[in-house]
């Protein structure tokens, strides 16, 4: 299982969001886990976290009016929704499944997948997707600040 984390001071290791502490409320107490730490050096990690609340703030307006998590796995459904705004952003690589079939596979946004300046590209390129695909080209200043609070 992946997790991300943010470091915060005194070297306290948080969850980036709260789709992430749920992935960690499925380990049991009292064990002890190995953990690779990957990643940050080549990247902002502050700029990285910041792509991942703009995911969250996209993925809870869309989910809001289109989705009934009864049956469904929350995590599972953020992570679809994160692989397509990417594909739509125009970050994807084709592959061919078992049957022959091409399909799109979203880029991964991984601090040892792209530098810093790529992730740049790509952060913009997501913004762009979300209004779109998410928001539907709106003109409604609120939604509009937020999603510029991201930037």
């Amino acid at each position: 299982m992946k997790v991300n984390f943010i470091k915060r001071p005194g070297g306290i290791l948080s969850p980036a969001n709260d789709i992430e502490s749920n992935r960690l409320n499925r380990l049991k107490n009292g064990i002890v886990y190995e953990v690779e730490l990957k990643g940050g050096e080549r990247r902002n990690r502050g700029f990285h976290g910041k792509v991942f609340m703009f995911f969250t703030f996209c993925f809870n307006h869309w989910a809001a009016e289109n989705t009934d998590f009864k049956y469904q796995c929350e995590s599972a459904q953020f992570d679809s929704f994160r692989k397509y705004i990417t594909i739509s952003a125009g970050f994807f690589d084709w592959v061919v499944d078992l049957d022959g079939t091409p399909r799109m596979k979203a880029q991964s946004l991984s601090f040892d997948s792209m530098g810093q300046e790529y992730f740049e590209q790509c952060y913009s390129a997501l913004i762009n997707a979300a209004i779109a695909q998410v928001f539907n080209n709106t003109n409604d200043e609120q939604i509009l600040n937020k999603l510029q609070s991201f930037f």
